[in-house]
């Protein structure tokens, strides 16, 4: 390339820079006089009915008259279902200086078909905090992120529940980055087939923007099958991140089977030679993950209780977990809770 064309080259991208911020801006605008006018379509939908209620009726007549009116002067958007979202959008964000304008109508149709306020409001900061699209929305909807989160937390769901929906999951120690259990549905393999854990690795590597959705907030991918050597013996971790958040490497072996001890001081190894070997003064001490089909209770306590290092096993599934079973889950450890 000659100098002239560089130079072409160079007045391009920077046009092109600024007509992609201009458009960003843009899309953000309409979008936030888009998300008023429809929570002010609701208002005025919500004050009428509620002046005319002496009238059963009043209300699906209303949204019927309306759907077919607005429809007619502005085209789509306007059915009745839609109708029914705006009332309910004002309903439920009744001060309107609680809606954000970082999300899309999109996003508060998804959170609105949530009927539970703090499961709901939980999806809200976490589609702020961690910028999802609406697809990674439905996702982690779909796949309970809400309950597999409380269900990781031990015994402390109840203050959970409400840090959740306050918060969204707030990362401030290892114990914060860890899920139970992780789901990766979006590998597409047969869960009962038998896999080799190098086939699990290949996949997740595959498939390495959902896998770090699926990890969390902060969460960087450093490479796999990273090597430590100890006297003339090498040896390889499956997988190995950096969350930045909490200023950590995040060793993480993958393991086709339960459970075994020997997991445990495996990756016990693997950290005592980060810390000595890799970690840099400003990073905190590494966090291990056993990533395993099926744990038991008392056999992982034993194996990683006393450890200095913090080392965490969580199941991982290849499909959605079924949510009712999930709900009722959570509501035992919430009752067991309330009863203490």
């Amino acid at each position: 390339m000659d100098t002239i064309d560089r130079v072409h080259n160079d007045v391009f991208q920077s046009i092109k820079t600024l007509m992609d911020k201009a458009r960003n801006e843009v899309a953000r605008q309409v979008n936030s006089i888009l998300v008023q006018t429809y929570w002010e379509i609701g208002r005025i939908i919500v004050e009428d009915e509620q002046g005319h209620s002496e009238r059963a009726d009043y209300g699906r007549e209303l949204l019927k008259d309306l759907s077919k009116r607005l429809t007619r002067e502005y085209g789509r958007g306007f059915s009745v279902s839609n109708l029914q979202f705006m009332r309910r959008f004002f309903q439920e964000y009744e001060i309107q200086q609680t809606v954000s304008v970082k999300l899309t109508w999109s996003h508060y149709c998804e959170l609105l078909s949530i009927s539970d306020e703090k499961k709901r409001s939980f999806y809200e900061k976490e589609s702020i905090n961690a910028n999802w699209s609406v697809r990674e929305l439905k996702r982690q909807i779909k796949t309970s992120l809400f309950e597999r989160l409380l269900l990781s937390s031990g015994e402390e769901n109840k203050e959970k529940v409400l840090d959740l929906a306050l918060k969204g999951n707030e990362i401030s120690k290892a114990a914060d980055l860890v899920k139970d259990p992780y789901v990766f549905e979006f590998l597409g393999l047969p869960e009962e087939k038998p896999m080799m854990e190098s086939d699990l690795e290949k996949a997740l590597i595959d498939h390495i923007e959902k896998f770090l959705l699926e990890l969390g907030k902060g969460f960087m991918y450093v490479g796999s099958q990273q090597r430590v050597t100890l006297g003339n013996t090498h040896y390889y971790v499956d997988m190995v991140f950096y969350n930045k958040i909490l200023r950590s490497y995040v060793l993480i072996e993958l393991k086709t089977s339960k459970l075994m001890p020997e997991a445990v001081g495996q990756i016990n190894m693997y950290l005592n030679y980060y810390k000595a070997e890799v970690n840099d003064e400003m990073d905190n001490e590494p966090i291990g993950i056993i990533l395993c089909t099926d744990k038991d209770g008392v056999q992982a306590e034993y194996a990683l209780g006393n450890l200095s290092n913090k080392i965490f096993a969580s199941k991982y599934t290849l499909y959605i977990p079924n949510r009712e079973e999930l709900e009722e889950q959570v509501e035992k450890v919430i009752e067991k809770y309330k009863e203490k």
